[in-house]
């Protein structure tokens, strides 16, 4: 194989479907990997030019190493890893649900500390190794709201320079990624996320593409490891004190 490899977690859909049609339009070959949307992946891996699919539960994290361990063995020039996938459920700071904590801190923190740990030490590339963690704007601007949701993501934000200190060498690179709004999410109409995407210093719509070009950027390690790009229009800046998607219904209700 003479392409340079990424696995995307989370790959068959969302954000991180299209982070992997990104790398493959940019020439890489892709890890699509899935928990169960096997028929999206399966599809999607049929449109690239060079792909393959991983099937992986990420609330069990002994399954999320041994993944790339197994990995590791077949890509010759495993140049990067996303940690795309997560979950997102509701909870607030006066109800923490304990189930959806733990789901969350699993798989939004847990398993891709792990992942990121057996790539750095195994995964084996022709050039630099890369990183990069997919976090939240709510790093720095948080609300009550999706409680366990951000509490993981803070967790997640961590890894990347205790990785960089301790885990990768001198030619790896660990980065971090905060999106704000991008696509639909929980129950939003599309034209409660229309308006909420917008909830920034932009007052614009954030594209997908902006994380796709700012992922491939930092795929190249030219920024010191360690570092987060905030990708959201400026959100991260401002103080809201609900999610975006309640702000917007507020803001249609006070609507004549």
């Amino acid at each position: 194989m003479s392409r340079p490899a990424i696995l995307v977690t989370g790959g068959a859909t969302r954000i991180g479907a299209e982070l992997v049609r990104g790398f493959a339009k940019a020439g890489w070959h892709v890890v699509i990997h899935y928990n169960t949307s096997a028929a999206p992946a399966d599809a999607l891996a049929r449109e690239l030019p060079s792909a393959e699919t991983v099937q992986c539960d990420l609330s069990d994290d002994d399954a999320a190493a041994q993944m790339v361990e197994k990995l590791a063995l077949n890509l010759p020039d495993w140049r990067c890893v996303i940690n795309s996938a997560s979950v997102f459920d509701y909870d607030d700071a006066t109800n923490l649900n304990p189930t959806t904590n733990r789901q969350a801190m699993q798989v939004n923190a847990l398993s891709p500390a792990r992942i990121a740990q057996s790539y750095l030490r195994l995964a084996k590339s022709k050039d630099l190794r890369c990183v990069i963690q997919i976090t939240d704007m709510k790093l720095a601007n948080p609300n009550p709201d999706f409680f366990s949701y951000t509490m993981s993501k803070h967790a997640l934000a961590s890894t990347i320079k205790m990785l960089t200190m301790g885990a990768a060498g001198e030619k790896d690179r660990v980065y971090g990624i905060a999106p704000g709004a991008i696509l639909a999410s929980h129950d939003q109409s599309e034209d409660e996320t229309n308006v909420s995407h917008k909830l920034n210093l932009l007052e614009r719509k954030t594209g997908a593409d902006e994380i796709i070009d700012a992922a491939l950027f930092l795929a190249t390690g030219a920024l010191k490891s360690g570092q987060t790009l905030f990708i959201d229009s400026g959100q991260h800046a401002m103080h809201q004190d609900r999610d975006v998607i309640y702000l917007a219904r507020e803001l249609a209700r006070q609507m004549p």
